[in-house]
């Protein structure tokens, strides 16, 4: 394919993040989102042509020049690939994924524990329809005794035998969360591949209070996501990955977007050099590199800040660690149902 051909559907993809781009941002998870795709969307879940199964981890530590209690983040994934030889023109695909993130001198944890399913569905022969489903259980808890209030400062320091004044009810509270969401993937040639898709999460409005119902009824208000990416074989050297990512709640926006390469060092792309930039709109330039060899793939992020907190954190905002091994069952190899972008 020449380049001339696939840079029109580079374009469209960059059009298309235009148009979503009146939002302001919120903080993410991670800003290697794309190496946490069960977070993201659950239509993600199996959404892996080429392969059967995929696992993965995520470990991000944001704000350690800031605090002495930075946010440290960890993720832990899989997802497989079910009935491909029973389906002609699709598959099931299953999840599960494992979030800790612990946050402040009060030692704020959260820890989410959930299963997901999607169904996939070819559209002809070159697209792809994709519809998901999580659900799962969501612990958050914090140590009171680590925090003081205004009411304990005694003039001279806070003193914490001086009762806090505050209504707390409980220091641990838990819920059942759903998400829904759905993908589109076109594939317009074997070197040239456009997906985007949009997700729910909350849908049940769950209620996340450390204080009575009385007090705060503290419901969480729906998370509205939405992601574009695409996959373009410019020659046997070069494959480039553009992205974005737009997530909204409650008022709070969020967009992350740029791109990654892939550069093929051995040839038969078995090793590969991975480099890229985003761009967290109005909060952090984000470098990365990695690694690829075989079916694992390590990549790292550097969070410079761009925002009003550079000066406190010496733009240092956050680093990111992602590892990700991919895997088919059958060694004699696996049979596409539909196109894939790869050297």
């Amino acid at each position: 394919m020449r380049t001339s051909n696939i840079l029109k559907p580079v374009l469209l993809l960059w059009l298309l993040a235009c148009a979503v781009l009146g939002a302001k941002c919120q903080d993410l998870h991670f800003s290697q989102y794309f190496n946490a795709p069960l977070l993201v969307n659950p239509a993600n879940t199996g959404f892996s042509p080429d392969v059967d199964w995929r696992v993965g981890v995520n470990y991000r530590n944001q704000w350690a020049n800031i605090t002495s209690n930075p946010y440290k983040t960890f993720n832990a994934w899989g997802d497989v690939q079910l009935f491909n030889n029973l389906l002609d023109n699709g598959w099931v695909g299953v999840g599960c994924s494992i979030l800790r993130d612990v946050a402040g001198s009060g030692g704020l944890t959260s820890t989410r524990a959930y299963g997901s399913i999607a169904y996939h569905q070819m559209l002809g022969l070159n697209s792809l329809l994709s519809t998901g489903f999580t659900g799962g259980w969501v612990n958050q808890r914090v140590d009171l005794t680590k925090l003081t209030f205004d009411n304990q400062w005694n003039g001279k320091f806070f003193d914490v035998s001086i009762p806090a004044g505050e209504p707390f009810m409980y220091n641990s509270v838990g819920y059942f969360d759903l998400q829904a969401g759905v993908n589109y993937a076109y594939y317009p040639s074997d070197n040239a591949y456009l997906n985007a898709g949009v997700s729910v999460m909350h849908i049940n409005r769950p209620s996340e209070s450390f204080f009575s119902k009385s007090q705060s009824d503290a419901r969480l208000s729906p998370r509205y996501t939405f992601f574009a990416n695409g996959s373009f074989k410019l020659n046997d050297q070069w494959i480039l990955n553009p992205n974005i990512y737009v997530s909204q709640m409650a008022g709070a926006n969020e967009t992350v977007l740029g791109l990654n390469a892939h550069y093929n060092l051995s040839g038969d792309g078995t090793s590969q050099i991975i480099g890229g930039v985003y761009y967290r709109m109005g909060d952090a330039i984000i470098p990365m590199a990695g690694y690829q060899v075989n079916d694992i793939s390590i990549t790292v992020n550097y969070d410079v800040s761009s925002s009003s907190l550079s000066a406190a954190g010496k733009t240092v905002g956050a680093y990111e660690l992602s590892i990700v091994k991919t895997g088919i069952f059958n060694t004699n190899g696996k049979a596409l149902k539909c196109p894939s972008v790869r050297f």
